[in-house]
């Protein structure tokens, strides 16, 4: 547990996303890149046939579009709590005055959580497909970035070589099982929601839920203290007592043991090299 919150962040921030982009080609020994172009690297879309409308519309079609949609799909349509970035969505480029969206704004995606607006007005409908098609001939010309991650991003590692490393290597089939615990992961979460659950099991570092490690205390008295950990370093050992307040008991004065269930994660991040991070990825993500 000693100093593993900032070096698992460190590690994610400066390796994951690069590995996705520009992971090396294969070689004998080496496992297969997948052929797939990561959608980060592909120009973003325009909307293919040109369309005009007013400044009014696409005011309005801003104003509109925040109200009802921006919650998930971002007040920008860039992507938002739930919804997909819409300034790179096909259906927007390929859309027509409204040809191709107006049947699944109004009839919704009720499979993908998304609800209807059966009675949308004409008005209104056209004034968000201004605005969508505003959006992204918007970002297009700006040739930025996105504020989140596709899934196909994190698919270059190679699933074989995974459950290699799963089941060898990483040691991770000794406590976990494709047929138990980890059934149908691969179905139930995608891209960087897998991702951080590989590579943060409790939650990241600092949440509720990241520390599940439990500390006895022996105390000079012969008392035995057990409760959650709090923080541990070389001198000392902070626990949480039943009232929630923190209590630090120094080491030169009391025999200490720790037991963490989640102690393998956190030295398994000092091991992984990008292939092995990308590769166990892949091999979870199969597990449908």
């Amino acid at each position: 547990m000693k100093n593993v919150c900032a070096f698992p962040t460190l590690l994610v921030v400066v390796t994951l996303i690069p590995a996705a982009l520009a992971q090396p080609p294969s070689s004998p020994g080496r496992p297969t890149r997948l052929p797939t172009q990561s959608p980060a690297s592909r120009p973003r879309p325009k909307t293919v046939t040109p369309q005009t409308y007013t400044a009014t519309q696409v005011r309005d079609g801003e104003v509109r579009f925040g109200a009802g949609c921006g919650f998930c799909h971002g007040k920008d349509a860039a992507g938002g709590e739930s919804g997909p970035d819409l300034t790179r969505a096909e259906l927007v480029a390929n859309d027509v005055r409204g040809d191709k969206l107006g049947p699944v704004i109004r009839d919704g995606r009720p499979n993908a959580g998304m609800p209807a607006f059966k009675n949308m007005g004409d008005k209104d409908l056209v004034a968000i497909v201004a605005f969508l098609h505003s959006q992204m001939d918007t970002f297009a010309e700006a040739k930025g970035g996105r504020r989140s991650v596709d899934p196909a991003d994190l698919m270059t590692g190679n699933a074989e070589a995974g459950r290699a490393y799963f089941n060898g290597t990483g040691k991770c089939g000794s406590c976990h099982s494709a047929t138990g615990d980890l059934a149908g992961i691969g179905s139930r979460q995608q891209g960087l929601n897998l991702m951080r659950m590989m590579l943060y099991p409790g939650g990241p570092p600092g949440s509720p839920g990241a520390n599940k490690a439990k500390a006895t205390i022996r105390l000079k008295s012969g008392e035995t203290v057990v409760a959650p950990l709090a923080t541990e370093d070389d001198f000392s050992v902070t626990i949480v007592d039943p009232t929630g307040k923190r209590q630090t008991y120094q080491k030169s004065e009391v025999k200490v043991t720790v037991e963490d269930p989640l102690a393998a994660h956190f030295e398994q991040m000092g091991r992984y090299t990008d292939a092995d991070m990308h590769n166990v990825y892949a091999y979870l993500e199969s597990l449908k």
